[in-house]
């Protein structure tokens, strides 16, 4: 058997404890994306908590958000007040 570990960074321990109270699994996150980064591009100021604190503590669901508002070329997630 190979041993194929890798040190834990700061930045995935920080992920690892991050509070993601209001819970949102990722299915519901998936089922709502297009929609959040639709309004994300075009209301300014928009704000939608569940989805934000799931994106700050699921970095798999924040990359396919980012990936989406690029495609729109709207804002991403990441500009957003979290």
């Amino acid at each position: 058997m190979t041993d194929r570990t890798t040190p834990l960074t700061a930045t995935a321990a920080e992920r690892l404890l991050v509070d993601t109270t209001p819970y949102l699994s990722c299915d519901e996150c998936f089922a709502r994306i297009d929609e959040y980064v639709d309004r994300l591009a075009s209301v300014p100021g928009h704000r939608d908590v569940l989805m934000e604190t799931h994106l700050r503590g699921c970095g798999v669901c924040a990359e396919e958000a980012t990936a989406l508002a690029e495609l729109v070329g709207g804002t991403g997630p990441e500009s957003t007040t979290l």
